[in-house]
């Protein structure tokens, strides 16, 4: 979604018009799923997609005219033979699009939201769209929106002080999972919640034992892993294959001078107690929204105590996972990688890590419900 932001960004400030296309509600089977968009400029340019076919072509055509009107345009697309008899794309679904002029596309609450979505997509501080969708007929009208921060922090309105503070909830949930939805309100609206965020992102600071379990294990997760160690031998290509990041970096030095946004979790599982807290130091001063410490609770201590020692604010102190990971008992690094896994797993999507078995008064009071 950068791609989309940026290319927004770069048209703002080229003075150029634009209109922005958005998949905003799905039914059965479809070629986009809900969030999707695409940009076109005034010279008949595109990024995004809505899917291909006579769709977006359709879509590229009403976006000419909203880019003349200024007026939002919302459409509704059966993907039937008859529609997409030459180009193939026959799904059975059902598609609404919705069409706006660049230049309120993200204006909520009189704030211009362009900077900050670029910025969340790009690793920055994440924030959520909802927008309320009324419905007529068989069409779909735009009939508010808000935003929500990370921090809670939020603007806009849907128009009611009870509705607001529904969709900020659910907007909360969206920016926890990252993923965009249409949820229905009841008979006559729906909301559709859109989190801008980067995807996910797990810097190993250690490329031992663990570190290459942590790797492999994250990969799977679907996040994207670096890993960084100042021995050669253990930031290697043939330890560490794509998409794996490998680098061969001091790592205090990558922990000050690499990227590292709010979606950033950092694992800190170096050689010895001297680098980890070097590394921790360091580690506690970027954004990254969850840094953990591989040791003991001696160590753990030790650490803490010196940093405070040092100034370190204690929340930013308290706020480190340490000792890292869920308790489950396990011992060999792919275990203590799945525990730390799941802990940072835990964290992105608010879970409470409890076993989800039913309780045995639970279970019993079901089993005898049942037999009555």
């Amino acid at each position: 979604m950068r791609e989309i932001y940026a290319r927004m960004a770069e048209l703002e400030r080229e003075g150029r018009r634009f209109a922005v296309a958005t998949v905003v509600r799905t039914s059965g089977s479809t070629p986009q799923v809900v969030g999707a968009k695409l940009v076109v400029d005034d010279l008949g340019r595109t990024v995004g997609t809505l899917g291909g076919g006579c769709v977006e072509g359709d879509a590229f055509a009403e976006a000419k005219v909203v880019m003349a009107n200024g007026q939002v345009s919302l459409r509704e697309y059966e993907l039937t033979e008859d529609l997409a008899w030459d180009t193939g794309l026959v799904c059975g679904g059902t598609m609404w699009i919705a069409i706006e002029p660049g230049e309120s596309a993200l204006q909520v609450g009189g704030r211009d939201l362009l900077g900050d979505v670029l910025a969340a997509s790009s690793g920055g501080r994440p924030v959520a769209l909802a927008s309320l969708l009324e419905k007529r007929g068989k069409d779909l009208a735009p009939a508010g929106r808000l935003y929500l921060e990370h921090d809670g922090h939020s603007g806009g309105t849907l128009g009611s002080a009870a509705l607001d503070q529904r969709t900020r909830v659910l907007a909360a949930e969206a920016l926890r999972e990252g993923t965009a939805r249409t949820v229905p309100l009841d008979d006559t609206h729906d909301l559709l919640v859109e989190p801008v965020l980067a995807k996910p992102r797990l810097l190993v600071v250690g490329g031992g034992h663990v570190g290459h379990a942590l790797a492999t294990m994250g990969v799977m997760l679907g996040l994207d892993v670096s890993v960084v160690d100042d021995r050669a031998e253990f930031a290697d290509r043939a330890r560490f294959p794509a998409p794996i990041e490998a680098l061969n970096l001091d790592m205090v030095t990558a922990l000050e001078t690499l990227p590292i946004g709010w979606n950033t979790f950092i694992v800190i599982a170096t050689r010895g107690h001297k680098l980890d807290a070097s590394c921790l130091r360091a580690a506690v001063k970027t954004e990254a929204r969850y840094v953990g410490l591989l040791g003991s609770k001696r160590k753990t201590i030790l650490i803490d105590r010196m940093l405070r020692d040092e100034g370190v604010p204690d929340e930013r102190i308290r706020a480190v996972h340490a000792p890292i990971g869920l308790d489950l008992g396990g011992r060999t690094p792919e275990e203590i990688a799945l525990a730390i896994l799941a802990e940072i797993t835990k964290e992105r999507y608010g879970g409470n890590g409890r076993a989800l078995r039913l309780a045995d008064d639970v279970y019993e009071k079901a089993v005898t419900r049942g037999a009555d």
